[in-house]
């Protein structure tokens, strides 16, 4: 793979990551709410999710999903619902301030298998990635999958690297937040409502 062509992917990359989109959001909403050790978490499930769509676009595995409009539509809904009920959770706990202590309530592993559920039950991620990686390979060399398994980890990295440097300025925002009684006891519900818009997005995209 030409080191020119590496890094005009990743130069795109970095541009896509830092889009506004669902992934980083999800990542600002936990950092604010939970601190910055619970948005680098959640920012490792999300970029282990990444490597799980990398490798179905690689293997192949992602073109049923496009071609079948039954599995593309089980997963959307299994993803809109569980960021629904995530949403559930968070009105739950908006009932009251936000404490100092409220980034201890959820494990760092329960944050990350979050952020991993969150990435691989939204199947356009997995439409993108069957999409998108496939510009930046060379064709006719018989190493594809090996390529676009590459140009996966290359994206996975520098997914962890940005979505954790916004998770700890996120976190810092969230300390001073959380403070604030009058402010810090609309987080949990302002981030309800993030999740709520992202879940009724997922359910409501088409192929």
């Amino acid at each position: 793979m030409e080191l020119s062509l590496l890094l005009t992917f990743l130069a795109v990359s970095v541009l896509l990551t830092l889009a506004p989109g669902p992934d980083i959001l999800f990542v600002i909403a936990q950092s604010i709410s939970h601190g910055r050790k619970a948005g680098i978490a959640t920012a490792l499930g999300l970029a282990s999710g990444i490597l799980a769509h990398t490798t179905a676009a690689a293997l192949g595995i992602t073109a049923i999903l496009y071609n079948s409009a039954f599995a593309f539509q089980l997963v959307k809904y299994a993803g809109a619902l569980y960021l629904l009920y995530l949403a559930y959770q968070a009105v739950r706990e908006g009932g009251s301030p936000l404490a100092a202590s409220a980034p201890q309530k959820q494990s760092a592993l329960r944050l990350y298998r979050t952020g991993i559920l969150m990435n691989v039950l939204n199947p356009k991620v997995s439409l993108f990635f069957l999409a998108f990686l496939p510009q930046f390979i060379k064709p006719g060399t018989g190493d594809e999958p090996l390529q676009m398994m590459i140009l996966g980890l290359v994206f996975l990295v520098q997914t962890i690297i940005l979505f954790s440097t916004v998770a700890i300025f996120a976190g810092i925002l969230g300390q001073r937040l959380l403070g604030r009684a009058s402010v810090g006891q609309y987080v949990n519900y302002g981030k309800a409502l993030l999740y709520a818009v992202i879940g009724i997005r997922i359910a409501l995209a088409e192929k």
